[in-house]
């Protein structure tokens, strides 16, 4: 067991080094628009699997995918939202700025760093990007999040909400902010449409 755990890792670093991130080569924003948010007409609760969803807000953004993550440890999230995607808009949809992250996630949180002086001022970062829960509200919508890849420009619809367990004392909370930064600060969206542009 031990050496199939090696095995997997030398393959998965060669896999990474033979196969780096795509170079950001565009010039200018590719995603101009912030995102929109409403509280109007909001549904009601609905239940999925063992779970209430609770919508707190409307919500539709184009952005350019700055990371995608997978996650399948059996954790109760990730059976509600399989994939994460840090999503970028404004000054983060322009190659120029992009090229001096290093953006990475894992554990739920979206990671961004820089050598030097920073591509833009750090509170432009906080606010023109963000590490998204995505729960897709069918299957028409996971193919489609299956599909994206790094750098796509997407256009993503439904609601920001709140997730619930019935059974047992466990929620989930999004973000109705792009303002905020740390623990509780990504958004739990409930995605309804997905286009890759």
């Amino acid at each position: 067991m031990k050496d199939l755990l090696t095995l997997s890792v030398i393959l998965l670093l060669g896999w990474a080094l033979l196969h780096p991130a795509p170079k950001a080569d565009w010039h200018g924003q590719r995603a101009p628009q912030d995102p929109q948010q409403t509280v109007e007409d909001l549904p009601s609760a609905w239940d999925l699997k063992n779970f209430t969803v609770t919508p707190r807000a409307r919500y539709s953004i184009q952005a350019l995918v700055l990371s995608k993550h997978s996650y399948w440890a059996g954790l109760p999230e990730d059976s509600l939202a399989y994939y994460d995607l840090a999503l970028g808009w404004g000054p983060l949809s322009d190659a120029a700025v992009i090229s001096r992250l290093d953006i990475s996630q894992g554990g739920r949180w979206y990671q961004y760093n820089w050598s030097g002086e920073p591509p833009v001022d750090p509170g432009a970062i906080i606010t023109h990007s963000a590490n998204n829960h995505i729960i897709p509200a069918d299957q028409e919508v996971f193919r489609t999040i299956e599909r994206i890849k790094r750098y796509d420009v997407v256009t993503l619809e439904g609601y920001l909400v709140d997730v619930a367990d019935r059974k047992r004392d466990w929620h989930w909370s999004t973000s109705l902010t792009r303002a905020d930064s740390g623990g509780g600060s990504c958004e739990l969206f409930w995605v309804t449409s997905a286009v890759i542009e």
